[in-house]
């Protein structure tokens, strides 16, 4: 036994419990979690008329006296098993947005939609995947006496790819700066569309809403020079929002042009720095901007298939996309050994530094110094676009028979007692978690079998 590494021997010891069983049931409930959390208390239901105890539930019979639930992170990185979950819920959430279902009417299929591209502006040249990266005729230096051009043919994997072509340049001020309003942007993007559709159907602004409501669900990426850009499903209701028709006027060339218009005339201001001044923040020339079809049908992509990018992307954690880091950062020497690249390395010294200034002080820069600045949620949504997470997670708990009893009183006493895996924990609940998806591909590939008839 002692010639086994600790892990082997932990699990020997787990599986050699009376109680393993039940440990086993735990890890499978939650899907082999990576770094579950630890609960300890108790839940009693009693009826609401009697007082009858038709229900109890105790950690006080369960192994360790705890009871593990899922940690629920988004990042694959960190956790496989829960990101799937809420890419799963996430695919859902975007695609009711689209075509109806869970409390949204199918006929939001057929209201004006959009998939709408935002970028950040450029902040410097930067290596990009091409024939010729960025061929210049008359060659030429920039004042730190770097080339200004780059006639290389950088493959997709070039770590090149993204990276500031003169490093000292580039404005890392200004990008983290952008990232750190960015929401602001987005904010001032939406209420400004409304404001050019009400203009354009000869509305008083201020009565848009009266006639139209406008729904969105957003998510941000990370592109290869690490800097945000952003997409959105815009759709245009009735003041009801989906189950209330769009006005007339409402069609999506018009709701095309706003878009494109807004996108090219918001701007925020940073506040006054004597060290920085004030900076004015747009967003990028680059704009995409694509009517959505149901099924496909069209030039534009497929309802399933933007749900599913939407869904695929926001379990991404910052080390697959490269920019950033999964945990955030607290000290200036952990930015030192962060395993990033010398670009990103860069913007997180520029977002620690410029969290030292006073004047930056609410924009909390040192917080979000491992988003490089960014502070917005991954995946933000408006009140009427669909769904929410938190109502798609209780009809899954409601699947499983978790449901509520009608007229029914629970009282329940809940505390944290930790969270995670001992190693060998941690090597059960990977097998757990690997059986686990093996069970759905083949379930999966027997439905497509079944449905094309083999």
């Amino acid at each position: 036994m002692r010639r086994l590494p600790e892990a082997d021997r932990d699990a020997i010891r787990i599986a050699q419990d009376p109680q393993f069983s039940r440990w086993l049931e735990q890890i499978t409930a939650t899907g082999g979690c990576a770094h579950p959390v630890h609960l300890s208390g108790f839940t009693t239901t009693l009826d609401g008329a009697t007082g009858e105890i038709l229900r109890q539930y105790d950690t006080r019979d369960e192994p360790g006296e705890r009871l593990l639930v899922r940690c629920r992170n988004r990042r694959a990185t960190v956790c496989a098993p829960c990101s799937r979950l809420h890419a799963g819920d996430t695919f859902h959430l975007v695609r009711a947005g689209l075509l109806g279902g869970k409390s949204v009417p199918a006929t939001v299929r057929n209201r004006p939609r959009l998939f709408v591209t935002l970028t950040a502006p450029s902040f410097g040249p930067v290596h990009r995947i091409g024939e010729r990266c960025r061929p210049r005729r008359d060659g030429g230096t920039c004042d730190h006496g770097r080339p200004l051009g780059c006639t290389t043919e950088h493959t997709p994997t070039d770590p090149l790819i993204g990276q500031p072509l003169c490093p000292d340049c580039y404005d890392y001020t200004g990008h983290v700066l952008w990232h750190a309003h960015a929401s602001k942007l987005w904010d001032r993007f939406v209420i400004d569309v409304r404001r050019r559709l009400a203009t354009s159907a000869g509305l008083v602004q201020s009565r848009f809403a009266h006639h139209a409501r406008l729904s969105f669900a957003r998510v941000a990426e990370y592109q290869k020079r690490a800097a945000v850009h952003v997409h959105a499903v815009v759709r245009l209701d009735g003041p009801d929002g989906p189950a209330d028709e769009p006005p007339t006027w409402g069609t999506a060339d018009r709701l095309t042009d706003a878009v494109r218009t807004s996108a090219g005339r918001v701007l925020v201001r940073t506040p006054y720095s004597p060290a920085v001044g004030e900076l004015l923040l747009r967003w990028g020339a680059q704009l995409d901007v694509r009517p959505l079809h149901a099924d496909g049908d069209g030039a534009g992509p497929g309802d399933d298939a933007v749900a599913a990018y939407v869904a695929k992307y926001v379990t991404k954690g910052a080390s697959e996309t490269g920019a950033g880091t999964d945990h955030r950062v607290t000290t200036w020497a952990d930015i030192n050994t962060a395993p990033v690249s010398a670009h990103v390395r860069t913007l997180m010294r520029t977002s620690w530094r410029l969290g030292g200034l006073l004047e930056y002080a609410p924009l909390h820069l040192r917080t979000w110094t491992h988003t490089l600045g960014y502070r917005g949620h991954i995946l933000t949504k408006s009140r009427a676009y669909s769904t929410t997470y938190a109502a798609l997670r209780a009809e899954r708990a409601q699947h499983v028979g978790d449901a509520e009893i009608p007229d029914a009183i629970t009282e329940a006493h809940w505390r944290y007692v930790g969270s995670g895996h001992t190693p060998g924990a941690a090597l059960i609940a990977a097998g757990v978690a690997t059986d686990m998806e093996r069970n759905r591909e083949i379930a999966r590939e027997e439905s497509y079998r079944t449905a094309v008839g083999l």
